[in-house]
């Protein structure tokens, strides 16, 4: 007897949309590298170059805030600690360098807590030294913290070689890359995200304001980070929330301010407008009746294990298919919480959506005879 994988085309009135076929997902950028994601469910909106390995210049700075957020919530650092500013943080980082920089003074005590906020809003480089060094001991050695800790979350394209930025050949990161780190960051830290929001920041008796363009958009954005040398072009990672839903946007290699302002108003705007995020089926809701084999009961009713949401276009007739697909025979006994199905949504355009459907009750072991008669049934029926 061998296990089969069973799939139910389920049909509900619901599964055409209402409009003509959805031409919106030709959205063009002039963005080398490109790619907005629903926060919450991690679908892709659209994408352009998203893997490719580019130079984020000093996007890649979110890599540095995260592993001080981490250091924070581990209790290995705090906000109140205060760094002292080396000469050579102050040296390639400071004024003197070029570069953006928090105007330290080489050798002050500076706090956890305003050299945060000299990176985040002021894209201070030497800010960034200061924390690297303070946490690896030299910046050669916290550019490999960041490498390993990235590669923990998945962010296979990245590898750093400092805590700037700062153009190197092998310092790399890729849109998808920055998007998973943008949403770790607001889930795991979302205390300390509110720092991105802010618009201004003094030190040295020297204001500067957060470059993020959408930021003075009113469309809800809250973060994050530009970035631009000249081999990388202008670029963005922005995140921005409208009614509950969450976009993520990652752009890079625009050739202007004006432009990565531009582009990223229009996809973000694109994004919230073209899409919304549907209840699919609710906490607890009983999807299917599956057939038991050898149980007390000849079926068990599965259910998905909390909310299931999906991402669909707002406009234009597009079938979505419902699937449900489970390993047949399914034994008893099976336990409440077991799981059992996958659900997937797929709809034109959009990558498919899933979600595991669990036994919502016990099912007994049956009895000799209810064994026996089911065997038989089973055999009978051709379908094993």
């Amino acid at each position: 007897m061998t296990d089969k994988l069973y799939k139910i085309v389920i049909s509900l009135c619901t599964v055409v949309m209402l409009g003509s076929p959805f031409a919106a997902y030709a959205l063009d950028t002039r963005a080398d590298y490109a790619l907005l994601v629903d926060a919450e469910t991690g679908v892709v909106l659209f994408e352009k170059n998203a893997d490719a390995a580019m130079s984020p210049a000093s996007m890649s700075k979110l890599m540095t805030v995260l592993m001080v957020f981490d250091a924070l919530k581990d209790g290995s650092l705090a906000l109140g600690d205060k760094l002292r500013v080396s000469d050579d943080a102050w040296r390639r980082g400071g004024a003197a360098s070029g570069g953006s920089t928090m105007f330290l003074e080489a050798r002050s005590q500076v706090s956890v807590a305003d050299l945060l906020r000299g990176v985040i809003i002021q894209s201070g480089n030497d800010a960034c030294i200061v924390l690297a060094e303070a946490l690896g001991g030299s910046e050669e050695v916290f550019a490999d913290m960041m490498t390993a800790r990235a590669q923990e979350l998945g962010m296979t394209k990245s590898r750093f070689t400092n805590a700037t930025g700062l153009p190197h050949p092998e310092h790399r990161m890729s849109a998808r890359d920055l998007a998973t780190l943008t949403s770790y960051m607001i889930a795991e830290h979302g205390d300390f995200y509110r720092l991105f929001a802010e618009r201004d920041f003094t030190w040295n008796k020297i204001r500067q304001t957060n470059r993020n363009p959408l930021l003075y958009a009113n469309m809800g954005a809250d973060g994050l980070k530009t970035g631009h040398t000249e081999a990388s072009g202008y670029g963005l990672v922005a995140s921005a929330q409208q009614s509950g839903r969450r976009l993520i946007l990652v752009v890079n290699g625009l050739t202007s301010k004006r432009a990565r302002a531009a582009e990223a108003r229009k996809m973000m705007n694109w994004g919230f407008r073209s899409f919304s995020r549907e209840a699919m089926i609710e906490a607890n809701m009983i999807v299917a009746e599956l057939p038991v084999w050898h149980g007390q009961k000849s079926t068990v009713p599965v259910r998905a294990n909390g909310l299931f949401e999906v991402v669909l276009p707002r406009s234009g007739r597009r079938k979505m298919a419902i699937t449900l697909t489970y390993e047949k025979p399914i034994l008893a006994p099976v336990r409440a919480g077991d799981r059992l199905a996958r659900l997937k949504v797929t709809v034109p355009g959009l990558m498919p959506q899933e979600t595991t459907l669990v036994a919502a009750e016990d099912v007994g072991r049956g009895n000799f005879l209810s064994r026996a008669f089911g065997s038989l049934g089973y055999l009978l029926s051709g379908k094993h």
